[in-house]
């Protein structure tokens, strides 16, 4: 892997805009498949993309710089493909929300119901009582999120626990958010905590840096950090590599390739705010979420707490805690979750036809398509489109 300061016009045999795990996967697949020469810009000063770590000193947290990040796939072909570049640690994810002063388990379950209703209900009277919670939102199509959530899981609980969160997370009462945004709400009606129902589930071992390291070290692939596509002052920019017909994948925002000449696409973006504590462990937890309206923030991120093998490499006087804060995003801003309105929806139709007709351009992950991804869709659907759009490229 070479690392490189943009400065010369030689150009390489493809140029890739991001040094996320979409461009990451590319570049590998393009350099293993045809031996091609790759350059990865980025205007970040790190690779990664928002999956990019690093160690805290004082505490030995691995910090995941954009929020928690948690890998998961019932994909074997992924599965298959990350496991050439890292190993995984048997981390199992599960998440507890405090609500007015206690701590439950997530998502909903059957300990969360019998906890909240100071109850013992079995499998079929749990199912039994959340039916006839809904009350008249029983057998509805409710149009808000409001009254989609009371119609799914009864009002009690949806109160508790989805209400104010989400009220936090889109700053907008949720009796004005469309119920699309939460087509179904997961409730299991058995004592199982686990956050996600996957196959594989685990941590990098060494940590996401190296892990993404490990994927782009060959010589053929040169890195350049602190780059900026659009800033014509730099050999590898828009206009030039255009002009000069040489491939690119582009995985910055689509309305910015454009110049935003159709209109900007909506995202929401988080805030974090660090928390140091002198004790070794603080919530008990990786991912604490705040259910009430009274805690301006969502959750909180222990990053020492994904990590209990390293235990006795981390201060045991000391911990780190991330406080997370959504609110919508401006320009200049990180964009995190696409806000996918119907107007958003019918913008990125427009951008989409546009990038379908930009010569020798691929456009991909989450900010080239407007979409929402996991780790594991990210690195899926960067495979697919090195096999269907990128090779065909190189071929030309």
């Amino acid at each position: 892997m070479v690392w490189s300061v943009a400065g010369d016009a030689r150009y390489p045999d493809l140029v890739i805009v991001g040094a996320g795990l979409f461009g990451l996967t590319v570049a590998q697949q393009a350099v293993g498949h045809t031996g091609a020469c790759v350059r990865i810009i980025d205007i970040r000063d790190h690779i990664g993309g928002n999956a990019y770590s690093y160690m805290d000193k004082e505490t030995g947290a691995e910090i995941h710089k954009y929020g928690a990040h948690l890998f998961h796939t019932s994909n074997k072909r992924v599965w298959d493909y990350v496991n050439r570049f890292t190993s995984f640690t048997d981390y199992v994810h599960r998440v507890y929300a405090t609500h007015d002063g206690e701590v439950y388990p997530l998502p909903i379950n059957l300990g969360t119901i019998n906890q909240f209703f100071h109850a013992h209900y079995t499998p079929a009277e749990a199912q039994k009582l959340i039916a006839g919670q809904a009350g008249e939102l029983a057998g509805t199509d409710p149009a808000n999120l409001n009254d989609k959530g009371i119609q799914l899981i009864g009002r009690p609980l949806y109160e508790a626990f989805i209400k104010n969160y989400t009220g936090k997370q889109w700053q907008t009462d949720p009796a004005e958010l469309p119920a699309s945004i939460i087509k179904r709400l997961p409730v299991r009606f058995n004592y199982d905590n686990r956050y996600f129902k996957d196959t594989w589930e685990g941590l990098p071992a060494d940590g996401y840096t190296k892990w993404m390291e490990r994927m782009i070290d060959d010589p053929r692939i040169t890195v350049s950090l602190g780059v900026d596509f659009f800033d014509e002052s730099q050999p590898y920019n828009k206009e030039a590599l255009k002009a000069a017909g040489v491939p690119v994948v582009y995985t910055g925002p689509v309305d910015r390739y454009f110049g935003y000449e159709l209109g900007d696409l909506k995202w929401r973006t988080v805030d974090f705010k660090e928390v140091r504590y002198d004790e070794g462990d603080h919530f008990g937890c990786p991912v604490m979420n705040f259910s009430d309206a009274d805690v301006p923030y969502t959750r909180a991120i222990e990053f020492k707490n994904f990590n209990p093998e390293r235990r006795d490499a981390q201060n045991p006087d000391k911990t780190v805690v991330w406080e997370e804060y959504s609110r919508f995003a401006e320009r200049g801003d990180e964009p995190y979750y696409p806000v996918n309105t119907d107007a958003d929806k019918a913008l990125y139709v427009r951008y989409e036809a546009k990038a379908a007709a930009e010569p020798n351009t691929v456009f991909g992950g989450r900010l080239g398509t407007y979409k929402y991804y996991d780790m594991h869709q990210v690195i899926d659907t960067a495979l697919t489109a090195y096999e269907e759009q990128v090779a065909p490229l190189l071929k030309k």
